[in-house]
């Protein structure tokens, strides 16, 4: 399998000119914290549609459609403020561990911070390579190219609470790299010297129970979508490797009963499905959002960085908190993932190939599963809450940019998002499993509505206005069920329009698709169609 896309950022160094001097960092920090709180995130502004929807077998959800209206630089060349990691000049000559390459003669890098306040171009690996010791870890992370090296120590000694990781700032050409891991081995000879465990694609965080904290890694992708020329992989596979001394499995066998408690409640979660990544392309944002931050950037004349992940959507931000805390460059290790879906498929219209890849994105507030999580909360969540994203484009050429000398401009990208969410009021259902259609039960009236605020809030902040509302559920019932979350988001929609402007207010539509479809002669696909090219004429879509 491909190892990745191809860097698809400007590489000639006068499109960036970051500063050429570097404050002076921590190379090595340690957290004996507890792992960081939930951030609120927020988006750039788009316009936005909403739908809500339930039936006999589906929960009533509030389903905001969104759409968007409208519309290798030099790496400095200061030196580390530490020596080099495994330094052979001060080692005696040891066994070269070829990363499987013939070797490539040249100069090591040093990755700059680009100045105090300016972000660095990040350094994408795309493989990974864990070697271990007695005493450590050791990961090398190399380039799309296999030419360029990075190289990180994690400490298995430190004690349970504290997580001591090292990051080797210098970039690496490969007889360079063979030459610090042989120095490495060398120094520990006397006790079984490095060796090589496994290739793996990817740090997905870190993570502690009681004892020790452990690694997340990515060991077993599969490519789903190709954007832009960026590659986006689903997660096949992973592993748990715990940061202690001595071997994996004999401290599996010896860990005390909370440990082993809370190990088997994180091991039931399945990661092999509906996880995804990329290396270079932010799927946490919009395509609009992705291209708007790259004009920007190149507009003010700065680069990028690393991308602006927009934390609703990153599944393992809870994971990724401690190597925040203590990597300068927690990303150039570690993979955001987003739970969802991705699939692309291919069309032939009147002889153009046309992609239609699907993004779906599910947030990670108030997430749980079916009849366990309904309605909001206090903070303005709702559950099953899933950003999904449509993205047409025109393969005559994959990148997002076109001939001539302005980037991100191909004309041939569009995108229409809406959100699925369940209706923003406090509501609830039995969740005993006895019921096969449990009743739903407004559990807490609340006359200002004020969780639904919040949630608009966000949506808001997030897609800007208008916000569409399209409700599916149930009109007509014989016992009322569906039905009294209808008239109660009815309710709710006209007190929030009170204190609105003219121009954004929020626009709600009512239709019963359930009994459009046993009505003789209902034309259900018929009426959607109609509803969505008055969605589309309202709020528009993005198209580059």
């Amino acid at each position: 399998m491909d190892d990745g896309p191809v860097d698809a950022y400007p590489s000639s160094a006068s499109e960036y000119e970051p500063p050429s001097t570097s404050p002076e960092r921590r190379r090595t920090r340690s957290t004996a914290h507890p792992e960081a709180q939930i951030e609120h995130g927020s988006s750039a502004n788009e316009s936005g549609v909403s739908v809500s929807d339930a039936d006999d077998d589906d929960e009533s959800d509030d389903a905001t459609v969104k759409s968007h209206a409208s519309g290798d630089s030099e790496l400095s060349q200061d030196r580390p403020l530490y020596p080099r990691v495994g330094d052979p000049s001060d080692e005696e000559d040891g066994p070269s561990y070829d990363v499987d390459q013939p070797d490539d003669r040249g100069n090591a890098v040093e990755q700059g911070d680009g100045g105090q306040g300016a972000p660095t171009r990040p350094f994408r690996m795309h493989k990974f390579t864990l070697y271990e010791t007695n005493a450590r870890y050791w990961i090398t992370g190399a380039d799309i190219r296999d030419t360029q090296f990075k190289l990180l120590r994690i400490d298995r000694t430190s004690p349970p609470g504290r997580l001591a990781v090292t990051e080797d700032e210098t970039v690496y050409d490969r007889q360079q790299m063979n030459h610090n891991l042989a120095a490495i081995d060398q120094g520990n000879k006397a006790t079984g010297g490095l060796r090589f465990k496994y290739v793996f694609w990817g740090v997905l965080g870190f993570i502690r129970f009681t004892e020790s904290y452990y690694m997340l890694l990515i060991t077993k992708r599969q490519q789903v979508a190709i954007i832009g020329g960026h590659y986006v992989y689903q997660v096949e596979a992973t592993d748990l490797v715990p940061l202690t001394t001595g071997s994996s499995s004999s401290f599996m066998r010896n860990r005390n009963a909370e440990e082993a408690r809370f190990l088997g409640i994180f091991n039931n979660l399945d990661l092999s499905k509906s996880f995804y990544f990329s290396y270079s392309y932010n799927i946490t944002r919009t395509l609009q959002q992705n291209i708007v931050a790259q004009r920007q950037a190149l507009s003010d004349g700065i680069y990028p960085g690393h991308p602006d992940y927009n934390d609703v959507f990153v599944w393992n931000h809870h994971l990724l908190g401690p190597a925040r805390r203590v990597l300068d460059h927690a990303y150039d290790w570690c993979m955001p993932i987003v739970h969802g879906f991705i699939d692309q498929a291919a069309l032939d219209v009147f002889g153009r190939s046309i992609y239609i890849t699907i993004i779906g994105r599910r947030s990670r507030f108030f997430a749980g599963a079916r009849f366990l999580k309904r309605g909001i909360n206090d903070l303005g969540y709702v559950a099953n809450d899933v950003e999904t994203e449509q993205i047409v484009s025109e393969m005559l050429t994959s990148s997002f940019h076109a001939p001539g000398p302005r980037l991100y401009t191909n004309p041939t990208w569009t995108s229409f998002v809406h959100h699925r969410g369940s209706i923003p009021l406090y509501w609830s259902q039995d969740n005993s499993g006895v019921t096969p259609k449990p009743d739903i039960d407004l559990n807490l009236q609340d006359p200002f509505y004020e969780p639904a605020a919040l949630h608009f809030d966000h949506l808001f902040m997030r897609y800007g206005c208008p916000i569409y509302v399209l409700n599916l559920i149930k009109s007509r019932e014989r016992t009322p069920r569906e039905s009294k979350l209808l008239d109660a988001f009815k309710h709710c929609i006209e007190f929030l329009n009170q204190s609105l402007p003219n121009d954004k207010k929020i626009i709600y539509k009512a239709f019963d698709m359930s009994r459009a479809s046993k009505t003789r002669g209902g034309d259900v696909i018929g009426n959607l169609e109609t509803i969505a090219d008055d969605i589309v004429a309202k709020v528009g879509f993005f198209h580059n």
